[in-house]
């Protein structure tokens, strides 16, 4: 939810309007669909990467509003967190501007950040969940100071009536409870934006939700939280409980949560933005002056505000997007499951498997979503987050199998098909999916280094798991700047 909206209080009448204009904006949307108006011809690419604020003792720093001001770009915004920075980076076409292009400019974007971040203090990290974060460091005042978070915060609370509990099981267990949902700033993503067609829409979502265990499994690099080692994408359960309007007798009535993998395989865009009316009350009814029908009528292109305002409430692992650049709309897939990190190699490589695997899913003539329960896809993101990369995933036709195998014997060469579909050539490919596949081959990524290097620090420096995780961070910060991929990096 990425929009400024201001501090206030929500009556009766102001729901009301809001419902009345949802439904203005879904009619909207209909006709829009059924008159092909969207952008289509030169569809693009976009990330988005949330980052930690640290300082040089690897401890975090509540800064980023200063380092906000000093790094003095709108490509970059606060997030929920005062550790929290987020970089939009501006959409391109795939394969614009050689091999090395997209790369050079996120590491000079983030290069000049880091040296900008230093002179008030701050260093960035690009990690899952900050492994020196202490429970007390989340608390009310962790809150960012745009007030849309403070609303956000409040409507949350108000809608669920009790405390948040927290409740993780891993190689260690967290049962806590939190009086706010900066919790959730702990989770920090790597947002892959696609750019699709009305008519692809439905293909490309139902591929990205058939493989986002698979993603999270590849890429996990969150396994731990408050000092506890847990699962090794502890992200995914943490945002899950960090923003659940609901509590436990609502749970059970069987109402859908705010973060939400979805129930079905769709056949159009429109069925997300439906589900989102008829599931979900609005958190934040702020009415926009335009009238959609309006606006059409005119033969122009409405903004849809409360249509887009409440889709940035529900939090579904693979969003839809409506978006209006340069007076022309479009819709998009946001793909929102893969942590921050470990370094921008590794995060064009999941790109790259992802961009490549999602299109050769759509081009298949029996798609997999057709030969895949929606339960098991489901299924699969939840055990990946849990096992990461030593998970056993299902995958219609091999049954369950451990991820390099399915990776390295399936998905891997229909990566290489998609991304030659989409006119990159081998010489551009080899050293992006060759990372994936040296992952697998080596069953090493961001989370088993991490878990790997504290148990080695355990073993050799007897100092307190608080001190052990400060150490391992520090050395991850150091080979993140180098930019080798993960499964690289030696255990000191």
């Amino acid at each position: 939810m990425g929009r400024d909206v201001p501090a206030l209080v929500f009556t009766r009448e102001d729901r009301r309007r809001y419902r009345i204009k949802m439904h203005g904006c879904l009619d909207a949307l209909a006709q829009m669909l059924r008159e092909q108006r969207f952008e289509s011809e030169r569809p693009q690419v976009g990330l988005e990467i949330e980052l930690n604020l640290v300082g040089d003792d690897a401890e975090p720093v509540m800064r980023n509003s200063d380092v906000l001001q000093a790094v003095s770009d709108p490509a970059w915004s606060t997030e929920l967190g005062r550790f929290n920075l987020e970089i939009n980076v501006p959409p391109r076409r795939l394969t614009a501007g050689g091999p090395d292009a997209w790369e050079g400019e996120i590491r000079a974007a983030l290069n000049h950040a880091d040296e900008r971040a230093r002179t008030v203090g701050a260093r960035l990290i690009m990690i899952g969940i900050l492994p020196t974060l202490r429970q007390e460091d989340i608390g009310e005042g962790a809150l960012s100071e745009n007030p849309r978070y403070r609303l956000l915060n409040d409507q949350i609370f108000a809608a669920r009536g009790e405390d948040l509990r927290i409740e993780v099981d891993g190689a260690d267990r967290l049962r806590t409870y939190a009086d706010t949902i900066t919790p959730e700033a702990a989770c920090t993503s790597t947002q892959f934006h696609l750019q699709v067609s009305p008519e692809e829409f439905a293909a490309y979502w139902n591929a990205a939700q058939a493989i986002a265990g698979v993603q999270v499994a590849l890429a996990a690099n969150s396994p731990f939280l408050f000092g506890k080692e847990l699962w090794h994408e502890t992200r995914i359960p943490l945002f899950e409980q960090a923003t659940d309007t609901r509590p436990e007798e609502i749970k059970v009535q069987g109402v859908r949560p705010r973060v939400w993998f979805g129930e079905r395989w769709i056949n159009s865009v429109f069925d997300l933005f439906e589900e989102n009316l008829r599931y979900f009350p609005a958190l934040l009814p702020l009415c926009d002056e335009q009238d959609p029908a309006e606006t059409l009528d005119r033969g122009d292109v409405p903004e849809l505000g409360e249509l887009t305002l409440h889709n940035g409430t529900i939090y579904r692992w693979n969003r839809p997007v409506y978006a209006v650049t340069h007076d022309v709309p479009h819709i998009r897939v946001e793909n929102r499951v893969l942590p921050a990190g470990p370094t921008v190699a590794d995060t064009l490589a999941n790109g790259a498997f992802y961009y490549g695997l999602t299109r050769a899913l759509t081009e298949e003539d029996r798609p997999v979503w057709s030969r895949m329960s929606f339960s098991a896809a489901e299924d699969n993101l939840h055990t990946a987050a849990r096992h990461g990369i030593e998970a056993l995933l299902y995958w219609p036709g091999m049954g369950e199998v451990p991820v390099p195998e399915l990776v390295l014997r399936r998905l891997l060469p229909l990566a290489h098909r998609g991304l030659a579909l989409s006119g990159m050539d081998e010489a551009w490919r080899e050293p992006l999916l060759g990372i994936i596949e040296q992952r697998c081959v080596t069953a090493r990524n961001g989370a088993v280094w991490q878990k790997e290097t504290v148990h080695h620090l355990d073993a050799t420096t007897h100092t307190s798991r608080h001190e052990t995780l400060r150490r391992m961070t520090q050395l991850y910060i150091d080979y993140m700047h180098l930019n080798a991929p993960a499964h690289t990096w030696p255990v000191d």
